[in-house]
């Protein structure tokens, strides 16, 4: 289950960097729930979806340093870097703790810095 746990988010977070927003929803349940703590609580795919065209403007570059896995729990660490309307880039340091459900991301907790 964990690694099959780890390649799910390593295939998502592809689909991120190639701008496939779509395939990484596909991999959510209809129910996921977000929550970037003390900012944003994302309820339902439909809120991720307009969270990410918000967001997202330009693929977003992911670098993933750590992937731990546990049950129905995965945790990665590691860096995104944004790009906002004017262009300027915006790097952050990541822990996201994902919550499956067989094989779809239910539940995440984003701690970003």
């Amino acid at each position: 289950m964990s690694d099959r746990n780890k390649i799910i988010l390593q295939k998502g977070n592809a689909e991120i960097s190639e701008g496939n927003y779509e395939g990484f929803l596909s991999l959510c349940s209809e129910d996921t729930e977000w929550t970037f703590v003390g900012d944003t609580v994302l309820k339902g795919k439909e809120a991720v979806r307009q969270w990410m065209a918000k967001t997202y403007i330009k693929p977003p570059k992911v670098t993933v340093t750590i992937l731990i896995s546990e049950g129905d729990f995965l945790t990665a660490t590691g860096d995104v870097t944004v790009t906002d309307k004017e262009g300027k880039e915006t790097r952050n340091a990541y822990c996201d703790i994902w919550r499956f459900r067989g094989e779809e991301l239910v539940e995440l907790t984003a701690f970003v810095i």
